[in-house]
């Protein structure tokens, strides 16, 4: 309970900070109401769900969360791979997939692994985001212009077919759900009714149409799914087995790893705003435990909510009580007021989810990145797109990542060099030694940047072909922060190779890390402790080069520590 904790410090939870509180929470509640039906709706649940999730997810998250003003619930970053699970093994194997995601989100917490999450590159990430927005978009048209059902198993194939089925549009559905759009829209753009959600305004109003003049043939949530029903379902556990868990490993990863990009970016987000600070561990804990609860009372998967978060803020939010109070509105809307949601047209939930679709879509971001970013950036965030739009979630994101580690390990492997130091740029420290030159058939190498699995190559062509055969190699190790196993391998090969050569190897300059690991593979060993010193004077020194300091001249090669 860090951020509760951390609010009580800062004096947060006082009367004083009550009211903005409550203010805010009974506003983003308002807020979750439209966005978690039309979350449920389009992840194949039944709305009602998607406020059952809200309503716990959010009441778990701010009580045992890392961030203050984090709202949790269904989001559109869920809804294609919800969709999916729902597709493929029903509301149960939904609900089974995200108690498995709750139980991975949980041991990534604990095991201290939230850190890790934020190195997934810009491009992974809004490629991805573009592609679900693209997704969601597409999905909508069936009910916005009331189409009938369409079939398909592919993206391409769905958004064939709709084409194909445009011109048997539902005129009075269609004109509703273009009302919408524009109120969802235009709403903020209004001076006196900016401070009203857009969301809310658009389903209040087309609902009291539907109300009004009960038009022919409009699909509302009392003709789809019988209504909503009041209060909070009997907890019970969906039926889990061994088989049922083997094959929803892969969608619970999948749902566990998304749940934990899109919570801490919404965290990290909100830090900006409101200068805070989260603790992302204790935030996928949260999260954790929060999809472990919510399918026990008929929810589904939740994550941080970047718009309700933001909303919160804006809205005078400053600790988990409006987080509590978020809660609270939509239980006591679902008590008092769910049987006048039987006239909500689904059209209006549609108009909703297009807005959402566009802004999760970041158009201008993307834009930006095609032509501003390195052209393998570029490569990354429309592979991941594409993937995303006409595969899987799962595997773009996992290509993405994929390309995106490649890409970076050429770049660093580009950056190492390795090259021999002419005897003019090392004037001055032979000079302290009151030479000029170093001994006839001795050569030099430095070694700068990481000694990795992707330099290795570079390392041994350039150590292993000399123009000609030296009677000694002495290799400076100064700027070589880390050596991997590869780098320690083709180290310990080149050095044979020149051995078979007769050429004598010396080392030098090694770091305390680097130094332990040479000794450990058996390096210091083979190419014996007289040939390896500390520092450069040593070496020098060891070469026929007497140093003017008898200091210096010590050598350190029989220290392996």
């Amino acid at each position: 309970m860090i951020a509760i904790r951390e609010a009580y410090k800062a004096g947060l939870l006082g009367r004083a900070n009550w009211l903005g509180n409550l203010v805010s929470g009974t506003v983003v509640g308002v807020v979750a109401l439209p966005l978690a039906m039309a979350f449920a709706i389009a992840s194949g649940a039944k709305p009602e769900q998607g406020i059952y999730t809200a309503i716990i997810a959010a009441l778990v998250v701010s009580l045992f969360g890392g961030s203050r003003l984090q709202i949790a619930g269904p989001t559109g970053a869920f809804v294609v791979i919800l969709a999916g699970v729902t597709a493929n093994y029903g509301i149960d194997g939904l609900q089974i997939a995200t108690m498995m995601a709750g139980g991975i989100l949980l041991l990534l917490g604990v095991s201290r692994l939230g850190a890790i999450i934020k190195f997934i590159p810009d491009p992974v990430i809004v490629g991805f985001t573009a592609g679900i927005g693209v997704l969601i978009w597409v999905g909508q048209w069936h009910d916005f212009f009331g189409l009938p059902a369409i079939h398909g198993l592919h993206f391409h194939e769905k958004f064939w077919h709709l084409l194909q089925a445009l011109p048997q549009l539902h005129v009075a559905t269609t004109l509703m759900a273009v009302l919408s759009l524009v109120l969802v829209i235009g709403t903020p753009r209004i001076t006196w009714l900016k401070r009203i959600p857009g969301p809310l305004v658009a389903m209040v109003i087309v609902t009291l149409l539907q109300s009004v003049f009960q038009f022919s043939g409009v699909a509302t949530i009392g003709s789809a799914f019988g209504g909503i029903p009041r209060g909070l379902p009997t907890p019970g556990l969906p039926e889990v087995t061994l088989a049922r868990v083997i094959e929803l490993i892969g969608p619970a990863f999948a749902i566990a790893m998304l749940g934990a990009i899109e919570s801490l970016l919404s965290a990290v987000v909100v830090d900006g705003m409101a200068d805070t600070k989260h603790d992302s561990n204790q935030e996928l804990i949260g999260q954790g435990i929060a999809n472990l609860l919510t399918p026990l009372f008929g929810g589904f998967a939740a994550t941080g909510a970047i718009a309700r978060t933001a909303t919160n803020y804006r809205n005078g939010g400053t600790s988990p009580l409006a987080g509590v109070m978020h809660s609270l509105t939509l239980l006591l809307i679902i008590l008092f007021l769910a049987p006048l949601a039987s006239n909500i047209p689904l059209c209006a939930l549609s108009a909703i989810l297009f807005v959402v679709a566009y802004n999760m879509s970041e158009l201008k971001h993307f834009r930006q990145m095609i032509r501003r970013a390195p052209r393998a950036d570029v490569a990354i965030l429309l592979i991941t797109f594409g993937l995303t739009v006409f595969s899987d979630l799962a595997i773009a994101v996992n290509i993405g990542v994929i390309l995106a580690m490649l890409q970076f390990m050429r770049r660093m492997a580009a950056s190492v060099e390795v090259q021999q130091v002419a005897e003019s740029e090392l004037e001055g420290e032979l000079r302290n030694t009151g030479h000029t030159h170093l001994p006839a058939g001795v050569l030099v190498f430095t070694i700068e940047g990481p000694l990795f699995f992707g330099a290795a190559e570079t390392f041994e062509r350039v150590l292993a072909q000399t123009h000609s055969d030296p009677q000694m190699l002495l290799i400076r190790l100064k700027r070589v922060p880390f050596m991997d196993i590869t780098g320690l391998q083709t180290l310990q090969e080149v050095i044979r190779q020149l051995h078979k050569r007769q050429v004598v190897v010396k080392l030098c300059e090694a770091n305390k890390k680097v130094l332990g690991k040479l000794y450990k593979v058996g390096i210091l060993q083979e190419i014996g402790a007289e040939n390896y010193h500390a520092d450069f004077h040593a070496a020098l020194a060891s070469l026929g080069v007497q140093d003017a300091t008898p200091a210096n001249s010590q050598r350190a090669g029989s220290s392996t520590d």
